[in-house]
């Protein structure tokens, strides 16, 4: 920065500061480090001259309280500055320079004062300190005025400018940051929140307006003018962007987005049959769009649809239950997201149609959508939880038990951790359990220990430890006693498969025990009806690799094979296959993942 250049002019007699006469200094910098710089003819001149001091008279005024500088062995004060020896010039003019010998010149470079600047701007920033120290208990207090209602409408409002940033930027996040404030919108939603934000979205014309009011039974409710504009704008401007602001659709994003509030509204206060037909005209009109920016807001109508179908009278597992009606329009959905590449829609679709499927036992339809489809790898991960979790138990059903226990392990992991969410897991977790018990493996006690599944597991560890023991008697007093949760949890046909497993339990703990035993003994053990019962179970569970023993048919008895290394056999390979499995699995997730996100970031630069 160019400083301020001034001629400092010395007496003409080194004599005068020994009369008494004090030294006058005209610098006027800003602190004590800005010192003029002499020259070299003035630096020889004042080792003969008297000592001056360098200190400032900004400095002085201020009364910092510091001692003069000398340079000599005696003390000089700092004079007050006049005007008779300073020479204030232009910053663009040359300094004059005297040609006498006696008068002599210092020019000094002084840069702009920097004290005043960095103590008028600490000034502002205290000032602005003390105004904003009350801020936090005036919002707070604030906060606590705010009227839920209010702030609801505010809130959908907002999320109307972030739907027209997803059009206008084509980026689906802005929808999802929507998606997921619903949940808080939903404590608050009701009928006059919902009409009041239709009213200061639509005019009093719009049909979609009239359908909206018409479901949630606000027909004859008035429209009222919304002013978008600040009142200290120009009268003229005003009119013209109130003018261009009334002219401009409400985009179907925002139609949509209001339509799902009034479904979640209608399943809230349970007007099934309403949002039914509510949702039907809904699904109608996503039909006639082609728009990439609908797909999450399409996959959340196409759920509240089949949900609203899935509580109308008769209901499943009926064969002309309310679902079945509902099975062609979902599986158009799925072809024309297939066709379309909407990902949201074909995964959120597909489950709801295995769900379909497994309400009625169509167990034949769902395991041939599983094999002429196929689950987008793109989709969400509640969506993958749920579509595995629906997988296994279709493969539960059909014996094939262990990839059934695969998908549910892949359900229960990836099942959302948060509370709202914990039924989920808990109906994972039952059917998991059942899964092992048929495999002929007993469960971990650790997973029953949970806290979110504690109570709710307590039948199935009350059926784990009959099973465990291989007593019929306790296996079927377990399942009379607990038939109603069995039979509401949709594992009470499962759970009648395990009588043969707690007689297989029942053989195995009793080779292990005995080295030789008699059928008749077996037979009284395992509360059999006759010894040829007890001897086609023995001869099955060892071919079925169960136990390793013998059977004597003429004798009637069955000997037990001594116990070899369990390490010569294929088990520990196998549980480290497994084990190994699940770990490349999830690398190759995270390999995805991570590809996604960096593609989505060079797209976006």
């Amino acid at each position: 920065m160019p400083g301020e250049r001034r001629n400092l002019r010395s007496n003409k007699e080194s004599s005068s500061s020994t009369n008494g006469e004090k030294p006058r200094s005209n610098s006027q910098s800003s602190s004590a480090k800005d010192k003029p710089a002499p020259t070299r003819s003035t630096s020889s001149r004042s080792r003969a001259s008297a000592p001056v001091s360098k200190k400032s008279a900004a400095s002085e005024k201020e009364g910092t309280g510091s001692k003069p500088r000398t340079n000599g062995t005696e003390s000089v004060e700092n004079g007050v500055n006049g005007i008779d020896d300073v020479d204030m010039v232009d910053e663009n003019q040359e300094p004059v320079k005297s040609n006498g010998a006696a008068d002599e010149e210092m020019t000094v470079v002084v840069p702009p004062p920097k004290t005043s600047k960095l103590s008028s701007e600490h000034g502002e920033d205290q000032q602005d300190d003390i105004t904003m120290g009350n801020s936090p208990e005036s919002a707070s207090g604030e906060a606590d005025k705010i009227d839920p209602k209010v702030k609801a409408v505010t809130d959908i409002k907002g999320n109307h400018v972030l739907l027209e940033r997803a059009v206008s930027q084509f980026d689906a996040r802005f929808t999802l940051r929507v998606l997921r404030s619903i949940s808080s919108i939903r404590k608050h939603l009701s009928s006059d929140i919902l009409a009041q934000a239709i009213t200061e979205t639509y005019s009093a014309s719009s049909p979609m307006a009239k359908a909206l009011l018409a479901a949630i039974g606000k027909e004859d409710v008035a429209f009222e003018a919304v002013d978008h504009f600040s009142e200290m704008e120009i009268g003229s401007q005003k009119d013209k962007a109130k003018t261009t602001s009334a002219g401009k659709d409400v985009l179907p994003e925002v139609d949509f987005y209001l339509a799902i509030l009034v479904q979640i509204f209608l399943y809230d206060n349970q007007a099934v049959e309403s949002g039914a037909k509510f949702s039907t005209n809904l699904v109608e009109k996503l039909r006639t769009l082609n728009r990439r920016t609908l797909d999450p807001l399409s996959a959340r109508v196409y759920f509240y649809y089949s949900l609203f179908f899935e509580q109308l009278a008769p209901l499943p597992p009926s064969p002309i239950a309310s679902v079945v009606s509902i099975r062609q329009p979902l599986l158009q959905a799925l072809r024309t997201s297939v066709l379309r590449k909407d990902q949201d829609t074909r995964a959120t679709v597909t489950t709801l149609l295995l769900r379909n499927y497994l309400s009625t036992s169509h167990i034949t339809q769902a395991d041939l959508l599983i094999s002429h489809s196929e689950y987008p790898a793109a989709a969400s991960n509640n969506q993958i939880a749920r579509y595995l979790y629906y997988l296994g138990r279709i493969r539960a059903i059909q014996l094939s038990y262990t990839e059934a226990h695969e998908h549910l392990i892949g359900a229960t992991r990836k099942s959302p951790s948060s509370h709202s969410a914990g039924g989920f897991y808990q109906a994972a977790s039952k059917l998991l359990v059942v899964v092992e018990l048929l495999m002929g493996d007993i469960p971990d006690r650790a997973l029953f220990r949970q806290p979110s599944l504690e109570h709710a597991m307590q039948p199935y560890l009350s059926l784990v430890q009959a099973v465990r023991v291989g007593k019929i008697d306790g296996f079927l007093n377990v399942v009379q006693t607990h038939n109603a949760v069995f039979r509401r949890d949709g594992t009470y046909t499962l759970i009648l498969r395990l009588r043969q497993n707690v007689i297989k339990t029942g053989i195995r703990m009793m080779s292990l025990s005995y080295a030789k035993i008699s059928l008749r003994d077996i037979c009284m053990k395992l509360d059999l009806d006759s010894e040829e019962s007890a001897e086609y179970i023995v001869a099955k569970s060892i071919r079925d690799g169960v136990i390793e023993a013998t059977l004597d048919h003429e004798q009637a008895f069955m000997k037990s094979k001594e116990i070899g290394d369990v390490y010569a056999t294929k088990e520990p390979g196998e549980a480290f296959h497994d084990r190994i499995q699940a770990c490349l699995a999830l690398h190759d997730e995270s390999v995805k993942a991570r590809k996604s996100v960096n593609a989505a970031g060079t797209l976006r630069s």
